[in-house]
């Protein structure tokens, strides 16, 4: 079989084209000289900044490393729009921030799409697709007769994200939310679908996810037995267990009928598991290997107690562990370190949900330092989001230098010092929004919900699941070939390098740009700059093979460039 017919290509001439054309465009990524990182930073006037910078470099003295070259304009605004909209910059954005020369224009750039009400809508939706995954997973609320409502966990996410609501006024809603989980229901609260599939095996779920996704202790392995690297006993499994007794994830019906129409989550009494049931106490037992059954009340993973009443009329457990959690060192150490990993590639630990006695951090003065700071600032994710975006380490360019090629690679096993920026491939979220931005294909795409429809059943094809006791799931667009065929052939790809009249291309290619402005443009939708010279030459040549056929060449380069390793990578 011919690979024109293994993967679907109109024909071998174009195959043949557009991989001599994909393999000359991708062989390396355009990178600036080295240059000395400390003296190209800015110095921003932040506080919080520049005390990250002074924690990051004593960490490079310590291990004699010198950090690699600040990045150029292009490569460093491209990686904050991924970051934060989830999305490389339009050319418009681009070109507009590149030829500004005001010296705090990285920091004005940070403010505009955290605080300007024309990205609003796209920071919440972005960051609504993020916390969503992070809370029930990608294909949260769509399983067969699932109790999750997505679209109801995206909208209090989504409002609460526009607002700007504090992080662990966030987190307090979502540990002790009562109400309908469905939009358009009585008594609605979307916050509710965190919890509403993690109530069955006696909350076990509920236990795990809260003090893994909020705390980042993984008391997991401590249901049936006790830790095998650290203190963490199976007694504290059931202490944190024991909050979640209360609740109760109740199915109402449509009138008449047998189909459920939303789900319920309530707080309940509770009379314990004890044979002879006492409510004022609402024991729970526990079995340990040995045989021995031993009993827990409520106690919070600092040793903290509440009252162990099983009546909600004396307590709800639930509320009294979000005010418990709320006081915690390790809810802003958490977030902290999940806010960096996003940023930086890597967290101060791993995994960064992880943070135990037993797995110490690689920075520990930097992550308490950066949790006591955004606990002073109120949980506020925008500030610790600028801090971090404004720092020098996620200034630098990805490109590794003699100093720190060895020293500082985590892939060989290192532990990250962030003297560079980790290349990493986009979410498969951020390519689906990458590649509609740049075809500029934002505007007239419906609603919300339709957009996210359409994303959804394209997200579909990357999405693995494994069925592990937590429920781990994975969506990468992680390079494999059948996903690499699926990009190539792919209907949304299709629709990108469309050279249809009103098409992208056909717009572009009618343009009053020349030849050489038209290349470019490409090259800066996709790649945030413009070709280097062999990708001139080679654009160049593919125009002087196809006769003068301006669209048909320019089709083929964009194909390519959307096809390559560069397109893909956040870098």
């Amino acid at each position: 079989m011919t690979l024109s017919k293994q993967i679907g290509f109109v024909g071998m001439k174009r195959q043949l084209w557009t991989f001599t054309v994909l393999g000359l465009l991708t062989q390396m990524l355009s990178f600036p000289g080295d240059v000395d990182a400390q003296n190209e930073a800015s110095d921003y006037g932040i506080q919080e900044v520049a005390e990250i910078n002074r924690l990051i470099r004593q960490g490079w003295s310590d291990y004699e490393i010198r950090p690699s070259a600040a990045a150029p304009d292009g490569e460093w605004v491209r990686r904050l729009y991924l970051d934060i909209l989830g999305r490389v910059p339009s050319v418009d954005e681009l070109r507009e921030f590149t030829k500004d020369r005001s010296p705090e224009k990285r920091k004005a750039l940070v403010t505009t799409l955290l605080y300007d009400e024309e990205y609003t809508e796209q920071y919440a939706n972005n960051w609504t697709t993020i916390w969503t995954n992070v809370l029930i997973g990608r294909s949260g609320g769509t399983e067969r007769n699932s109790l999750i409502n997505r679209p109801g966990m995206q909208k209090y996410l989504r409002d609460s994200l526009a607002r700007n609501k504090y992080y662990n006024e966030m987190v307090f809603d979502l540990v002790t939310a009562t109400g309908s989980n469905t939009p358009g229901t009585e008594n609605f609260n979307g916050a509710v679908n965190f919890m509403t599939m993690k109530l069955e095996e006696k909350a076990a779920q509920a236990t795990a996810k809260t003090s893994r996704i909020f705390l980042g202790l993984q008391v997991q392995c401590t249901q049936c037995h006790n830790h095998p690297f650290n203190e963490w006993k199976q007694q504290k499994f059931w202490e944190m267990n024991a909050f979640f007794r209360q609740t109760r994830a109740l199915r109402r019906f449509e009138t008449g009928t047998r189909n459920v129409s939303h789900v319920e989550l309530v707080n309940e009494s509770f009379q314990g598991e004890g044979l002879t049931k006492d409510p004022d106490k609402a024991d729970i037992y526990y079995e340990l290997r040995n045989g021995i059954t031993k009993v827990a009340y409520p106690v919070f993973v600092d040793g903290q107690t509440i009252n162990p009443s099983g009546y909600v009329e004396d307590v709800v457990r639930r509320n009294e562990l979000g005010k418990l959690m709320m006081e915690s060192r390790y809810l802003d150490k958490m977030l902290a370190n999940r806010m960096w990993a996003h940023f930086m590639g890597y967290g101060f630990t791993k995994p960064i949900d992880d943070m135990g006695p037993h797995n110490p951090a690689t920075h520990p003065e930097l992550l308490d330092y950066m949790g006591q700071q955004i606990r002073k600032k109120n949980f506020d994710l925008k500030q610790l989001i600028s801090w971090i975006a404004l720092s020098e380490s996620y200034a630098l360019s990805s490109r590794s230098n003699s100093s720190n090629e060895s020293l500082d690679d985590p892939l060989l096993g290192e532990t990250p010092k962030f003297s560079r920026f980790y290349m990493r491939q986009m979410r498969a979220e951020e390519l689906y929004e990458s590649l509609i931005t740049a075809t500029r294909a934002l505007e007239g795409r419906g609603s919300y919900e339709e957009q996210e429809e359409l994303k959804s059943r394209w997200l579909g094809q990357f999405v693995v699941a494994f069925g592990n006791d937590e429920g781990e799931e994975t969506t990468s667009f992680n390079g494999t070939i059948p996903q690499a065929l699926m990009l190539f052939n792919g209907d949304l790809v299709k629709k990108a390098t469309s050279s249809d009249k009103g098409s992208f291309l056909s717009e572009l290619a009618s343009s009053e740009l020349n030849n050489t402005q038209k290349i470019n443009y490409l090259f800066e939708a996709a790649f945030a700059r413009k070709p280097n010279m062999n990708e001139v030459k080679v654009a160049n040549q593919l125009l002087a093979a196809r006769k003068g056929d301006l669209t048909a060449a320019l089709q083929d380069i964009w194909w390519a460039v959307l096809n390559s390793n560069e397109f893909i990578l956040n870098h």
